[in-house]
């Protein structure tokens, strides 16, 4: 007897991409370029797309979202392209997931459903997966219902006590919950050491700095152009789901913390929103919150309403007091014409009172040194003092080089020094506590 290999690899899932343009769909967003999102979301998850379709709906059916002749018409497709899973790009009840799963005889997804199963398999640190968890579990307590309709054909049971079926669904809202409770524990824990740290960070002179914007913009290319990192950065939707902070030098030597975060992405969960609010708030302490906007994109407009729209939820928007400005990126995928009129615009911003921009290059690096000067000037906010220190006083020089900015440096005869000094009013004021025998002063302007 011939021993034949056993293949494991996993049966090819192909797909059909349904996006349907509804009352809650109609605004800004390009139908064919919500279509592609859709079916990147799709493929992100290695689905295998067979089609994409757009279907007009004049009204919205409450058991099947879609009306009937078009559930027969897709239905048809899926027999046709041997579909065995359908994702429509729209949020569905239980029931009407449950419906359209009879209808098809596929396994269907939502966009929520979709984006949250993203988040799961990409979440590698053991925060990411808490916070992923949770948010998974709150996205299918509301789906019990249909999980088990099973149940339904069961007998009922006697007195009081309802069927086996309902005692079922009870009993697995329980596990959920006490789930979920343990989750949110674990959460806040993490919460709490987040805030620690950074509490630690804030304690040092290094500002801070959060790269946020709609996924698959180009944060991460951008991220490791400026700090020369290796973070992972495909042409994917949610190729980073997990906080990386590194250390930025900044013109005229003038160090700070630069974060990338998650991407966001319209009709983003609320309950995946809820969940990574531990890693957010990141973002709403960030003394300087960097906007990053594919602008070559077909939807950039569409796409920067969403980000404003989740920055407001975790409050971070423009009423939120904190320091917020634009990167325009990918600049290199523009024709001449339209790259023209981008640069003519971001340098009009920065002149003006309104919203500021930068435009750039993350790939090629055209228009990075224009950035960093404008962080550094965004940031560069610090008080101009002047130390004497004596030949004794090692110490305190080594600090301030460490925590501030030496501009100029005197050395004298007798070992002594006059020094000029940049710091921030903090570091000004542990520098006064940590060595009171140094002479500061305010530096003439």
């Amino acid at each position: 007897m011939t021993d034949r290999a056993i293949d494991h690899t996993p049966p090819v899932q192909s797909a059909l991409v349904v996006h349907p343009i509804t009352g809650r769909s109609a605004n800004l967003r390009d139908p064919q370029a919500r279509l592609d999102e859709a079916v990147g979301l799709a493929e992100a998850l290695d689905l295998v797309v067979a089609e994409g379709v757009i279907v007009t709906l004049r009204t919205t059916n409450p058991a099947t979202l879609l009306g009937q002749g078009k559930v027969t018409e897709l239905g048809e497709i899926c027999e046709a392209r041997d579909v065995n899973v359908v994702v429509v790009d729209d949020a569905l009840s239980p029931v009407q997931q449950r419906n359209l799963e009879k209808a098809w005889g596929v396994k269907v997804i939502d966009r929520a459903g979709l984006i949250l199963e993203i988040f799961a398999r990409r979440a590698r640190t053991r925060e990411g997966r808490l916070q992923v968890e949770l948010a998974r579990l709150a996205y299918e307590r509301s789906r019990l219902v249909r999980t088990w309709t099973h149940l339904e054909r069961q007998r009922g049971g006697f007195g009081v006590m309802g069927g086996p079926g309902e005692t079922q669904i009870e009993t697995d809202r329980r596990l959920i919950a006490g789930k979920i409770g343990k989750l949110k524990a674990e959460l806040e824990e993490v919460r709490r050491t987040r805030a620690l740290h950074r509490g630690a960070r804030q304690r040092t002179p290094f500002p801070t700095i959060a790269l946020v914007g709609y996924t698959n913009a180009g944060k991460s290319t951008l991220f490791n152009r400026l700090t020369e990192a290796q973070v992972e950065a495909k042409d994917m939707l949610f190729a980073t789901l997990d906080p990386t902070v590194r250390t930025v030098k900044l013109p005229r030597g003038r160090p700070a913390m630069l974060s990338d975060t998650v991407g966001f992405i319209s009709d983003l969960p609320h309950e995946l929103v809820e969940a990574f609010k531990a890693t957010l708030e990141e973002v709403a302490a960030a003394d300087v919150i960097v906007h990053v906007r594919d602008i070559a994109g077909p939807d950039a407009v569409a796409q920067a309403a969403d980000v404003k729209a989740v920055l407001e939820q975790i409050g971070a928007g423009a009423d939120s007091g904190r320091t917020i400005f634009e990167v325009w990126n990918k600049i290199d995928r523009l024709d001449d014409e339209d790259r023209v009129s981008i640069l003519s615009r971001a340098l009009r911003s920065l002149e003006g009172a309104g919203e500021r921009a930068i435009a750039v290059s993350a790939v090629t690096g055209e228009g990075i040194e224009r950035l960093l000067d404008f962080l550094a000037e965004l940031i560069d906010q610090d008080e101009a003092v002047e130390a004497h220190l004596t030949a004794g006083d090692g110490a305190a020089l080594a600090w301030l080089y460490r925590h501030g900015r030496i501009v100029e440096r005197d050395d004298e005869d007798d070992g002594a020094m006059r020094l000029s000094v940049r710091l921030d009013p903090q570091a000004l004021g542990r520098f006064e506590r940590l060595f009171p025998d140094a002479l500061v002063r305010h530096a003439a302007e």
